[in-house]
């Protein structure tokens, strides 16, 4: 069976996923306000990004792997904001 649909679906899915992540980096960059934002929640949120893009490589799913490696820039991205404007 081709799995081209199957993939196409996780590929939309993770865009979804990674396309959340941009009005809080947008957000953040406009105000330096990080202070609502839970350090331990996206330092937990790395990990586990971390941990899926890994199982991507090891099951090779396209899908996973570009969707996490986008999200895993992103959550790095706000993490770093967050504590550099603490």
């Amino acid at each position: 069976m081709n799995n081209i649909p199957t993939e196409t679906l996780g590929l939309i899915a993770g865009g979804f996923v990674v396309f959340a992540s941009l009005p809080q980096i947008l957000k953040i960059i406009k105000t330096k306000r990080t202070t609502d934002i839970s350090l331990p929640m996206y330092i937990a949120l790395n990990i586990g990004t971390f941990l899926w893009l890994v199982y991507g490589f090891l099951t090779q799913q396209m899908a996973l792997i570009i969707t996490n490696v986008i999200f895993q820039i992103f959550n790095l991205t706000i993490l770093f904001l967050k504590i550099k404007h603490g």
